[in-house]
């Protein structure tokens, strides 16, 4: 399953960890209306199954939102089930490749070295992950284009905002961003330094797509 053309327009995905569901929508609305149009929910989140239902009625056609953390095919199923937009796993699973083929849902799974993650792209990915990608930086990307031309890819795990336009002109086709863009937003931080990292992010991946 292709990437959506949204992810395409706006190439950044926000990962989300919090103590509890509950606790993403605030944060997600902050994103959304900054410019920031796909968010990645992490399984390590206490409730994000029973809560995504609700999440998606709230923002809407304008927003994508996918599972992360998955390493099962259950909790593929689940994450399908609960209506996610798309799911991302750390690692390479192929059964949850093949899952996610039949069902025509978009899915990124993790993956470092070259025999991983281009094992993951034959499969049907519709991009592999490159995690974490703090280990190899931007030019481990171009690299990968060379013996394999037509890879997507995108790298999550421990990127700096800094980091976004020399991936994106590496090749990457979106940026995953946690901490560095979430901040302590999740635990009560301020939602207007929020506000100010989305506009910021999304300025950087326009500007750094628009040189491509």
């Amino acid at each position: 399953m292709p990437a959506s053309a949204r992810l395409r327009q706006r190439p950044i995905i926000a990962v989300l960890r919090a103590n509890a569901a509950t606790d993403y929508d605030p944060v997600v609305d902050v994103l959304a209306e900054n410019g920031v149009r796909s968010i990645e929910l992490t399984l390590s989140t206490p409730g994000t199954f029973k809560h995504l239902p609700a999440l998606l009625a709230r923002v809407g056609a304008d927003v994508e939102v996918g599972i992360g953390t998955i390493v099962t095919v259950r909790q593929a199923e689940l994450a399908i089930e609960a209506g996610a937009h798309y799911l991302v796993t750390p690692i390479v699973n192929l059964d949850v490749i093949a899952l996610a083929v039949r069902e025509g849902m978009p899915v990124f799974p993790g993956g470092l070295t070259p025999t991983e993650l281009y094992g993951a792209w034959a499969a049907g990915a519709t991009a592999v992950k490159i995690f974490p990608a703090e280990t190899v930086g931007p030019q481990y990307g171009s690299h990968l284009r060379g013996p394999f031309p037509d890879l997507e890819f995108v790298p999550s795990g421990g990127i700096g905002l800094d980091d976004i336009p020399r991936w994106l002109q590496a090749g990457a086709l979106a940026v995953s961003l946690g901490g560095p863009l979430v901040g302590d937003a999740l635990t009560g931080g301020s939602l207007p330094a929020l506000a100010e990292r989305a506009q910021r992010v999304t300025r950087l991946a326009a500007d750094a797509l628009a040189q491509r």
